[in-house]
């Protein structure tokens, strides 16, 4: 079968050429765009687990400080300061509820 298709004149390949051309260039963009926003995810991603990292480190050290306050330690025998504390508390409002119930009478 014969080719019935005519080929294309100077100036229709000058303008195939240019669409062609016009064509790569938003093909390029788009990826470039695609790439960027890739980057900004990984970042975004990368700061989160930075952020995971140090509020889980912050949620230990506050765990060990209030460990340290109510536990004694095992080579010091002595009430830790916590201890004191939640004794003391209890003991004054046993105080009060004992006046109140003295003085009120």
């Amino acid at each position: 079968m014969p080719d019935t298709t005519p080929a294309l004149t100077d100036g229709e390949r000058a303008e195939l050429e240019s669409l062609r051309a016009e064509k790569a260039k938003r093909d390029q963009a788009r990826a470039s765009a695609a790439e960027r926003s890739e980057l900004e995810a990984l970042k975004a991603e990368a700061a989160r687990t930075q952020a995971d990292i140090e509020r889980d480190r912050a949620a230990a050290e506050a765990r060990e400080r209030g460990r340290r306050i109510m536990e004694p330690d095992e080579d010091d025998l002595s009430m830790p300061i916590g201890q004191k504390i939640v004794i003391l508390a209890v003991i004054g409002i046993a105080l009060a509820f004992i006046l109140m119930t003295v003085l009120g009478t």
